[in-house]
């Protein structure tokens, strides 16, 4: 690629024109919308459009002499490959929540330049981290300058797709009692005295609050919109048209009243003097934490429904339970036909792979979409832990070696998350030491035991120690909180290296994956991703040394047990693989005929030691 006439660059030199024009002497392009969220409408791609780079997590920093994309380990392969020819430089940094890049701007600019940031998309929390480095460094902070606005021409409007309810019986817990629910925590904080207003920007909250779907964003059934609550009511700013008359309706007699999506900011400005908002530092951007008037007293705290909608009812967990078997059958089905194809000699790429996937799901009842893009990886590509598949790109399924596939759907009552490996051809005693490796960090944590309220990263070594002992890790978490309905990633638990902090303590109802892997960079990737409930532990000790919880395993699918060596699998491993798919086969066989219940049956065979 001509650097010099490529289109990333002479976007590039778009923002540095643009910072010019301001007296600015860099820019700062989070991947991030007025929602913090992790999947961006089209709009706020202006981090992927400067850049030509593709992940969903990664930080661009252009200056007026230099550009960097900061990206974990997750990426580096697939933004070396995008970045090429761009001229701009590729920083790898240790996990998605790293921010070198602050210490690398402090370096670039000198004292008394300006950093350009937009404040519509910048968190506030992370705001105030960005304003006390520039402040140490001299650096002036200039929020109000948006530099992909100045550059991208014919930049996207807003996604215009039809809000619509999410009901019952899948949607177990009314609006009125998710609303009384958040008020009580409302009026739990600030020492007690409570707030009198609540402040919800991001799409997920509002959407499980108000127990409402949409489709602005791919793979999350979300809506933009922020809520304003008082005790009595609220306020929901969303785009004109996009709520149907009768969910209006069905929204006021709730005591949610509609506003334009636009007018969040003139409604936060216009609180009265005397009152209290909460909102979430982590869940907010500075740009509307600066319109709350100097009169009106503002508590931090993380939002009550992002701890609620954590934690899933008895009855949510029926239907996710529900969910996983279907998801589980239509997984057999695809695998029944996918080895019989592979056996038959025809041509099958990572493309079809997503394909079939995709529609033996869409025949499930309750299917709503995928969750997330599927990865399906063959060898090198495998060893990129968010690669995706392009017609322009992609491998064959041939010769030997390791395919993982990566998948998710969302169904009425649950989302689905699963990654399982398959042999291709002859594989090595190396593909099954590292796969057996991961399998045995996956099943450490899912027989793990511990107290209620353990802080979900001191579990993340549970599934590392099996690597460790033979000098191996992985540079992404264990495991990420998931919703029910709604986004594929959610909070506040994560089982990872995280500095822990007390909104992470596990509960009764979370559902998190469980997902070690292992990379070889141009040869193989083994991760393999179980669903987890947390449930109750019973316990004769119980009453002497407290509530205990267990993991309930919700996935439903074959591990391939031909690319075990069962020489590394201890006795309680072993136990566990053969009593999980004694469960698989017992829940999926009722739902299967033919091909695939030959397939599970075969798939799910005991194994001896």
């Amino acid at each position: 690629m001509d650097t010099r006439s490529s289109p990333i660059t002479l976007r590039i030199e778009r923002v540095r024109d643009a910072l010019k024009s301001q007296g600015a002497h860099a820019a700062l392009v989070p991947s991030a919308d007025p929602h913090l969220s992790e999947y961006l409408p089209e709009r706020w791609q202006g981090r992927e459009w400067l850049s030509g780079f593709t992940g969903s997590m990664g930080t661009l920093v252009v200056t007026l002499e230099r550009a960097a994309l900061f990206a974990d380990g997750r990426y580096w392969a697939q933004a070396e490959r995008e970045l090429s020819g761009t001229g701009i430089d590729l920083v790898k940094i240790p996990t998605g929540a790293a921010t070198h890049y602050i210490d690398w701007i402090a370096e670039q600019l000198q004292p008394g330049q300006a950093l350009a940031v937009d404040g519509q998309v910048l968190g506030l929390a992370l705001a105030q981290q960005l304003r006390a480095a520039m402040d140490k460094a001299g650096i002036r902070l200039r929020t109000e300058i948006d530099v992909v606005e100045s550059a991208w021409e014919g930049r996207p409007g807003l996604p215009a797709a039809a809000i619509y309810e999410h009901l019952p019986p899948q949607a177990a817990v009314s609006r009125a009692d998710k609303l009384a629910q958040v008020r009580a925590g409302m009026a739990a904080v600030n020492g007690g005295k409570g707030a009198s207003h609540h402040f919800i920007s991001t799409v997920d909250d509002v959407a499980w609050l108000l127990n409402l779907r949409g489709a602005d964003v791919d793979y999350n059934p979300v809506f933009l919109a922020h809520l304003l609550l008082d005790a009595q009511g609220g306020t929901l700013f969303v785009g004109a048209g996009k709520v149907p008359a009768e969910v209006e309706a069905r929204l006021a007699a709730d005591g949610i009243r509609l506003a334009v999506y636009a007018d969040a900011p003139r409604a936060l400005a216009a609180l009265p003097a005397g009152a209290t908002l909460l909102v979430d530092p982590k869940r907010v951007t500075l740009g509307l934490r600066e319109a709350v008037p100097a009169t009106v007293a503002v508590v931090e705290a993380i939002n009550p429904s992002t701890l609620a909608k954590s934690r899933k009812t008895a009855a949510e967990a029926a239907f996710v339970r529900e969910a996983m078997a279907q998801d589980g059958a239509a997984m057999c089905e695809f695998y029944a036909w996918f080895e019989a194809a592979l056996a038959a000699g025809e041509r099958i790429t990572e493309i079809t792979i997503d394909e079939k996937l995709t529609a033996a799901r869409a025949k499930r009842p309750g299917f709503k979409g995928l969750s997330f893009p599927t990865i399906a990886g063959f060898n090198g590509n495998g060893a990129m832990p968010h690669y995706r598949a392009t017609p322009e790109l992609h491998a064959e399924i041939k010769g030997d070696g390791l395919l993982l596939i990566d998948s998710g759907a969302q169904y009425l009552g649950g989302t689905t998350d699963i990654t399982r490996v398959w042999p291709i051809g002859t594989v090595s005693a190396a593909h099954k030491r590292d796969y057996t490796l991961v399998l045995k960090g996956m099943i450490n944590l899912s027989r793990a035991v511990f107290p209620r309220g353990t802080l979900s990263p001191m579990l993340d070594a549970l599934a590392r120690v099996p690597l460790w002992r033979h000098g191996l890790d992985y540079g992404h978490g264990t495991g990420h909180g998931v919703g029910y309905f709604i986004n594929v990633h959610e909070g506040p638990q994560s089982i990872s290296k995280a500095v822990p902090d007390a909104n992470m303590a596990m509960e009764p109802g979370m559902i998190t994956s469980n997902e070690p892997g292992l990379y070889r960079p141009g040869q193989w990737g083994v991760r393999i991703e179980n669903l987890v409930l947390n449930v109750a532990f019973e316990s004769p000790e119980q009453d002497q040394f407290g509530a205990m919880l267990a993991f309930e395993t919700l996935t439903l699918c074959p591990i391939d047990t031909r690319c075990i060596d069962v020489a590394l699998l201890g006795a309680e491993d072993l136990a566990w693989l053969n009593e999980y798919h004694a469960e698989v086969r017992r829940r999926l066989a009722p739902l299967l005929s033919g091909a695939a219940l030959d397939w599970l049956n075969l798939r799910t065979t005991a194994l001896a030691a």
